[in-house]
């Protein structure tokens, strides 16, 4: 579900009750491990984590007035979505995740191409959700993403 929202704190103001405390927890994972050169704005109707025209002019070549996406937290009807654009491109990223989920959560992993679908508000593992943040530098993800458009 896309929030109208103008800010962050907006979004969050807009949670459901039974939604804010983990989805607060989530976000502070994120922002405490996200590498250096990202930022938080809002980004398609929900939380994002982007690479700012500051650090690459160029933005995101779909929509270039749009910085460059990387990851996005949103709060859908039936889930938290963690949206990670690097699980996505990266194969070997993705490979350790969802080693990583397993070990760390009762219930099967529900994940799309990028989506990991949080559905049980008590199995959420927010710990793991910081160390994906962490795991991509700014640098690599404009690489990784200069390189996916190049292959086109």
């Amino acid at each position: 579900m896309q929030s109208k929202a103008i800010t962050p704190q907006e979004y969050i103001d807009e949670l459901p009750a039974d939604r804010k405390e983990p989805f607060l927890k989530l976000r502070q994972q994120i922002l405490a491990n996200l590498p250096k050169g990202f930022e938080e704005c809002m980004s398609y109707g929900m939380l994002g984590y982007v690479i700012p025209h500051s650090v690459y002019p160029d933005g995101y070549h779909c929509n270039p007035k749009l910085p460059l996406p990387f990851m996005n937290l949103s709060s859908q009807k039936n889930f938290i979505g963690v949206y990670s654009m690097g699980i996505y491109a990266k194969k070997e990223l993705c490979d350790w995740f969802t080693s990583e989920y397993t070990k760390r959560c009762k219930y099967k992993l529900d994940m799309g191409k990028s989506c990991i679908r949080l559905k049980r508000m008590d199995d959420i593992p927010y710990d793991l959700i910081g160390k994906l943040a962490a795991k991509v530098s700014a640098e690599e993800w404009i690489q990784i993403y200069k390189d996916s458009l190049n292959k086109k």
